[in-house]
């Protein structure tokens, strides 16, 4: 795929995704290293997120999965948020948590949960 239609692609799965308020969030890296951007939106979103095999939620269960295992908790509650806008129910998002502590463990689980918490109460 072409340079542009990567980056059109990633945008578009971005708008699916996210809410406009975290988008404009994520642009900020913009401003600070526009390659780097470029890399998230083409790369991440692009190449990755608008492939064909997955939905995007399937996509958002394994970056929920892989987010709880590195202990990436400030990502967590943007994917979190985005697992909801693409159809996870809280009960599938909560089950994803309740898994993963058996093998990432319990502190990692509790604090996901708790983060889940608080994006279920804010998106009521």
């Amino acid at each position: 795929m072409e340079d542009k239609k990567r980056y059109e692609a990633g945008i578009q799965a971005m708008e699916e995704l996210f809410s406009s308020e975290v988008r404009k969030g994520m642009q900020e890296m913009k401003q600070i290293s526009p390659d780097f951007w470029e890399m998230i939106v083409s790369f991440g979103f692009g190449d990755l997120y608008s492939r064909e095999a997955l939905s995007l939620s399937q996509r958002e269960i394994v970056t929920l999965t892989t987010l709880i295992t590195q202990g990436a908790f400030d990502q967590l509650k943007v994917h979190l948020e985005a697992a909801l806008n693409v159809g996870l129910s809280k009960e599938e998002i909560m089950e994803v948590i309740i898994h993963c502590s058996g093998y990432v463990g319990f502190p990692k689980a509790v604090q996901s949960m708790g983060i889940a918490a608080e994006v279920f109460k804010n998106n009521e």
